[in-house]
């Protein structure tokens, strides 16, 4: 293999490796097949693994997940592709009312083992209905995981412990990180979901992060170092299950939280955590938690607008600044 796999490969390797492991896996969406995905993040998998495994289905979200969850519920683990996160609204109903209470609504006799991965986040200019960062939206399901790596080997490895849960598991592929390249991930790599990973260590503030705002993050942390202040950063990597316990252990060291999220202020991920914070860990404050978040409006089509919406290195910077002079 490479020394470097861009985010995007990843993707396809992940699913690739799982498809040779268990021939239950089989992968279901609009233009994945013969043409590798509007990404391209399912290139070559038609081709290794045939028209029984790939399927290009009609351009209907419901019809995709629902015949998932049918495949899901008789043997089968499905990896369905939903093309933009913004469409999960289309599937609603069996994201939120149907899957995730399968299995409590049968005792655990039936159980929902899907995948439903989706291209999620802004950056691009791909306007207000193409752009949304939608992890807080199946956040507020129960019954559903919740992944959002940030790394090609944490693509891989998350992708592997997603197609092998019972578990349904909403994973979320950032658009604006398809481009990127990382170290390739070993045999067999499998990262379990459910626990952060400490990216940058420091001792004097505490940036929790998601996805494409990991990266966004470790360069505001460049930017602080310059000024004497060491950010530890941590990526979450998953929502569901959420690793309080990683976050806590920082903010020993630190004593202060910045929260970091694409997905709007109101409503988003970052109040989740800063309330689990306030209950298990408000001793180990020294300052107010703030949260640098994406604003309360629809996206901007225009790249120099839609970088007033979004969280950027600078707005990171600022914050951190007025938490360290506290």
């Amino acid at each position: 293999m490479a020394d470097v796999i861009t985010y995007r490969d990843a993707v396809a390797e992940g699913i690739a490796r799982e498809m040779r492991r268990d021939a239950s896996v089989v992968c279901l969406g609009e233009d994945i097949a013969a043409a590798g995905g509007v990404f391209k993040t399912t290139t070559g998998l038609r081709a290794e693994f045939g028209p029984e495994r790939v399927w290009d289905t009609p351009i209907s979200e419901q019809a995709i997940v629902g015949a998932a969850m049918g495949a899901a519920m008789t043997g089968m683990r499905p990896v369905a592709e939903i093309m933009f996160s913004d469409f999960l609204a289309c599937c609603w109903d069996y994201l939120a009312n149907e899957i995730p209470k399968v299995r409590y609504m049968t005792g655990g006799q039936v159980t929902v083992p899907l995948v439903v991965r989706t291209a999620n986040g802004g950056g691009l200019g791909f306007g207000a209905q193409h752009s949304q960062a939608t992890e807080n939206w199946a956040l507020t399901v129960p019954g559903l995981k919740i992944a959002a790596p940030a790394t090609p080997a944490d693509v891989v490895g998350m992708l592997a412990a997603a197609i092998r849960s019972d578990d349904p598991v909403v994973f979320f592929e950032h658009k604006g990180l398809f481009a990127t390249k990382g170290p390739p991930p070993p045999p067999g790599h499998v990262v379990e979901l459910g626990r952060a990973a400490v990216v940058r260590e420091g001792g004097d503030i505490t940036l929790v992060a998601l996805a494409s705002m990991v990266p966004l993050a470790v360069k505001a942390a460049g930017v602080l170092a310059g000024e004497g202040i060491e950010a530890e950063v941590v990526d979450l990597r998953c929502l569901v299950p959420l690793d309080a316990a990683t976050v806590l252990a920082s903010l020993r060291k630190t004593s202060r939280l910045v929260t970091v999220e694409e997905n709007p202020y109101q409503g988003g991920w970052g109040a989740t955590v800063v309330s689990v914070v306030a209950d298990e860990g408000f001793g180990l404050l020294d300052a107010p938690v703030r949260r640098v978040a994406g604003e309360c409006v629809p996206l901007p089509f225009a790249d120099a607008l839609e970088q007033q919406v979004v969280p950027t290195v600078d707005k990171i910077v600022t914050e951190v600044r007025r938490l360290a002079a506290y």
